[in-house]
């Protein structure tokens, strides 16, 4: 778009009072936002209050024109940089179809990855490290079978989605990552996340319907969850407990018509609770990616393999045995730390070549 088309949608966007429906109604009204600018405040009354009318009417205040001459500046700065508008071909087609599109959003990294099938992950901030490595596994075997991996870039399960992702586009999947935030796309939040948020940047794309400079603010996330329900074909919940943001996220997911999986854990972890409150409610239980693969009518075999077990992972098979171990008797056959030990368990949980029974014990599969 010309610049003057491009400052037209940016006034529309960062006008005080205006958000993504009334944005919505004026366009329908009035077409591209040249147009709405260049109408009378009468004519903008029937859509819009007397006072917006009369704001949307005049010419833009010194603290707007500021506002737009900021946004105008940070897009010529860096090529990454872009504006993605309703009218725009690279807007996610997904989202369009959805009750709430955001007029616009603002974008850095591979605007490619929005049209893309997409899944969304989400989870608790205060995950286990068990179910972090469970969001990452996941993130990483799905973007290997040709989904891109969708999530908020919060702490805890969001963070282990995203570097999942990461992975297998490091291991050459064309697939990546989409972070979607809620600060403007040009704040780092939390600060933890910089070097992962500065990676997504480069590898994949972050994107928020919000302007530039807006700091984490609590009621701007929950809007920025229908954007991740809205962007995938469906959503899985990897540890929440039963008042978590993630529940938001998938119910908005369900109600735009896409599929909720959960992955069950124990019945005495809080971190579970959510989940388990997803299945009863109908979500899909999920153990594994094929599972989500064949809901999705997506080949199975498209999936990354395990991995070959390496050498510490046959030594473990081999102090395993065939019977059920917990993972106290495993830890003093081996001579090696419970925590090492869990998470070389989970691997091998993945590649389905250990099962985790009830009592926190494990058996060999095969």
């Amino acid at each position: 778009m010309d610049r003057i088309e491009r400052a037209a949608w940016l006034r529309l966007s960062l006008t005080p009072d205006v958000g993504p429906r009334t944005a919505r109604a004026l366009l329908g009204a009035f077409g591209l936002p040249a147009a709405i600018f260049d109408a009378s405040s009468s004519a903008l009354a029937r859509y819009v209050p007397q006072a917006l009318a009369h704001t949307l009417a005049a010419p833009a205040d010194a603290a707007l024109a500021h506002a737009i001459d900021r946004a105008e500046a940070w897009l010529d700065t860096d090529a990454a940089h872009a504006l993605v508008t309703l009218a725009d071909a690279q807007y996610p087609q997904a989202l369009l179809a959805t009750a709430d599109p955001p007029p616009l959003l603002f974008a850095i990294g591979r605007l490619e990855l929005l049209n893309r099938p997409m899944l969304a992950i989400v989870g608790s901030r205060n995950a286990t490290r068990q179910g972090m490595d469970t969001a990452a596994a996941f993130a990483q075997r799905l973007a290997h079978a040709g989904l891109t991996i969708a999530s908020g870039l919060a702490l805890g399960i969001d963070a282990a989605a995203h570097r999942g992702a990461l992975a297998a586009a490091n291991e050459g999947a064309a697939d990546s990552t989409v972070a979607v935030v809620g600060t403007g796309v040009d704040v780092i939040y939390p600060a933890s996340n910089k070097a992962l948020t500065l990676a997504i940047r480069e590898r994949g794309v972050v994107i928020s319907e919000f302007a530039l400079g807006t700091p984490g603010i609590a009621h701007n996330f929950p809007r920025r969850n229908r954007i991740i329900a809205g962007l995938a074909r469906g959503v899985l919940v990897v540890e929440a407990a039963l008042r978590s943001g993630s529940l938001i996220t998938a119910r908005l997911a369900a109600e735009a018509g896409r599929e909720v999986f959960a992955v069950p854990g124990s019945i005495h972890s809080p971190m579970a609770k959510g989940c388990h409150r997803l299945i009863k409610d109908g979500a899909k239980l999920v153990e594994e990616a094929a599972d989500i693969l064949n809901e999705l009518q997506l080949p199975v075999g498209s999936a990354v393999p395990a991995p070959a077990a390496t050498a510490t992972a046959s030594a473990l098979l081999d102090a395993l045995g065939y019977d059920p171990v917990d993972l106290d008797t495993l830890a003093a056959r081996t001579g090696r730390d419970a925590g090492s030990l869990t998470a070389e368990l989970l691997e091998l949980e993945l590649a389905q070549d250990v099962a985790r029974l009830p009592g926190n014990r494990y058996q060999r599969l095969r």
